[in-house]
């Protein structure tokens, strides 16, 4: 692929290939595509911060760390945030409980069979073993914590395969599914495939977040809004600089525009 030329300063296809890594993408062209893009806002960012005689400190160490400390001062210059009055951070709060919550929490406990996907046969002994100790738990599901002890390749054996207080993302994906599905006491009735092995899971306990009154959320809800209105600014202020600017080797559209730095 071409490089790129922006107002005449050229974007090499090496400087496109070594920004790739910093832009994972279902395939090569969409992560060259957004690479490009991404240094084209740089050069267009730096190109008007030169033009307005803004430069960083002298005694700054490193490129990088001067060109960043160069676009943050333009953009603190040029792109203006409007503060949000209490109204419409009430409203918004208002309009939007579920953003702002306290967390769930929960605890349970868990025997882990180890074993890689990329190993079929051992994925499959995992599982089985999985499954014969759900059906030993069916049968007497006081025995989970001695079960675990005896049996769990986890840390968490030693306890009995209790696994703490946790909130979401503190688990893998494949376990938490089931951790919210489950009711409190009760042992997942199959066993769970992940990227570990095998899990037989029990919740213990489940409590749900609550909303937070607007006197405890303010401060987030003005954050967020703030955080929009900064974002809304910067694709405005880069749209401008894309409109007046002469880009070779690459079509700006509106898909450039949110890819602030």
């Amino acid at each position: 692929m071409d490089g790129i030329v922006v107002n005449g300063m050229a974007i090499p296809p090496r400087a496109i290939a070594a920004e790739m890594q910093h832009h994972p993408a279902a395939g090569r062209e969409q992560a060259w595509t957004e690479a490009a893009i991404a240094l084209v806002v740089r050069q267009l960012l730096l190109q008007e911060a030169a033009r307005l005689g803004i430069a960083a400190d002298a005694g700054m160490a490193g490129e990088t760390a001067a060109e960043e400390a160069v676009i943050q001062e333009l953009l603190a210059r040029e792109v203006a945030i409007p503060q949000a009055d209490e109204t419409t951070c009430r409203r918004y709060w208002s309009a939007n409980p579920a953003k702002f919550r306290t967390p769930d929490v929960y605890e349970a406990a868990h025997i882990l069979f180890p074993a890689s996907p990329d190993d079929p046969a051992a994925y499959a002994t995992a599982r089985q073993a999985a499954t014969e100790t759900l059906a030993l738990l069916r049968q007497n599901p006081g025995r989970f914590a001695a079960l675990a002890r005896d049996r769990s390749a986890c840390p968490s054996a030693a306890s009995g395969g209790h696994l703490g207080q946790l909130s979401r993302g503190d688990l893998v994906p494949e376990i938490e599914t089931f951790v919210v599905a489950l009711q409190e006491g009760q042992i997942c009735p199959v066993p769970i495939a992940t990227r570990y092995g095998h899990h037989v899971l029990r919740l213990d306990r489940f409590a749900a977040g609550t909303t937070l009154p607007f006197e405890a959320a303010a401060p987030l809800v003005e954050r967020h809004l703030a955080s929009r209105s900064w974002q809304r600014g910067v694709s405005r202020y880069l749209r401008v600089l894309a409109g007046r600017a002469r880009i070779e080797g690459l079509a700006v559209d509106a898909a450039l525009t949110p890819l602030a730095p």
